[in-house]
């Protein structure tokens, strides 16, 4: 992958990595850029910072305009599609992903509410 996008080199080399583990090339992509929505003021209203992404051979499609920039809307925007298709892939690595991100969050809320109980 001959991109870089503005976010630290490890980022980069990370979301590198999935897209080769998952056999995702940057010639399977078809890339638009579109006028976001929303918050951002001036720049989102006149400029294409919104990115609409296509993987051709599985046919989903990602439209990603959480940031003002489209360097990092695009970056966003892989890495949902490498989300997704770690989803469609491989369901089961997928769902133990999800139960432990469940679990930590448990464990933060029952320690939160011990931290504020209160006491008679």
């Amino acid at each position: 992958m001959a991109l870089n996008f503005p976010v630290s080199p490890e980022k980069n080399a990370s979301l590198k990595k999935r897209m080769e583990a998952l056999g995702i090339r940057e010639s399977d992509f078809k890339e638009q850029f579109v006028k976001a929505s929303g918050k951002g003021g001036q720049n989102v209203n006149k400029v294409a910072t919104a990115v609409v992404l296509l993987h051709t051979p599985s046919g989903i499609q990602v439209k990603c305009s959480i940031h003002r920039t489209q360097g990092l809307n695009r970056y966003k925007a892989r890495d949902l599609l490498c989300l997704e298709l770690e989803k469609k892939e491989r369901p089961e690595t997928f769902r133990a992903k999800l139960d432990a991100i469940r679990k930590q969050k448990s464990k933060q809320k029952k320690r939160a509410v011990e931290k504020y109980k209160e006491d008679p």
